[in-house]
């Protein structure tokens, strides 16, 4: 894999609250940096102040029986701010930018887990986000079953108030997993599928392989 790209790469990691999406994304950048790559790390909802604020607001307990049009167009704003400010910076100045979370994360959870109109979400990423898209989505797939049980226990030990997805019904997260695994299969050369029950070291390898390919191609125009 070369020192450097010519031109920024953007990478995402999806999957449902718990999967160890986190920590695969935390484990690629510190690869990557070893390799002498620039990596911007950042996340969704978040990246930005403004995004962080709204962070709070989606996520907070505070906020049960938020109107999911209202959560959807939340959400967009803050991916709008993040879009302009920070993802195109650092693509354009050739930066590796990882994501945690970005579009699909709408498709999946507000338009599979809400049954918000695909269209509508598509409609609405092409004005926030000028249809900007991944040129890699790790979506890693898990029971939901165990991934919520390690979503409440990480809030517990971190005492952060960001508990209300993982307030939802099992029927609610495994909707979400429908839909990811549908996003994966609808663009299988972005979109890869990675098993999340097995050890981070063999999750790692996999992610890995992929984006040492992807790295390793000339960036592409966008």
């Amino acid at each position: 894999m070369p020192a450097r790209t010519a031109r920024g790469r953007f990478l995402t990691f999806e999957g449902i609250d718990g999967c160890g999406k986190t920590t695969q994304l935390r484990l690629l950048a510190r690869a990557l940096r070893r390799r002498g790559l620039s990596v911007l790390v950042t996340r969704e909802p978040g990246g930005t102040p403004l995004g962080e604020r709204i962070r709070r607001l989606l996520l907070g307990r505070a906020s049960a029986g938020m109107d999911p049009h209202a959560e959807l167009l939340l959400m967009f704003a803050a991916r709008a701010q993040h879009v302009r400010q920070v993802i195109r910076p650092a693509l354009a100045s050739g930066r590796v930018v990882l994501s945690d979370r970005f579009t699909d994360a709408s498709l999946a959870y507000q338009g599979y887990g809400r049954g918000i109109d695909i269209a509508l979400i598509r409609r609405l990423h092409r004005a926030a986000a000028g249809g900007l898209r991944p040129d890699l989505t790790f979506v890693i797939d898990i029971d939901p079953r165990t991934s919520v049980r390690r979503a409440r226990r990480r809030n517990r030990r971190a005492r952060r108030d960001e508990g209300r997805f993982e307030r939802e019904a099992v029927e609610f997260y495994r909707r979400v997993r429908r839909g990811y695994r549908a996003l994966a299969a609808r663009e299988p050369r972005r979109g890869k599928l990675i098993p999340g029950e097995t050890t981070p070291e063999r999750i790692h390898s996999h992610v890995l392989a992929h984006a040492s390919r992807l790295l390793a191609r000339g960036a592409p125009r966008r």
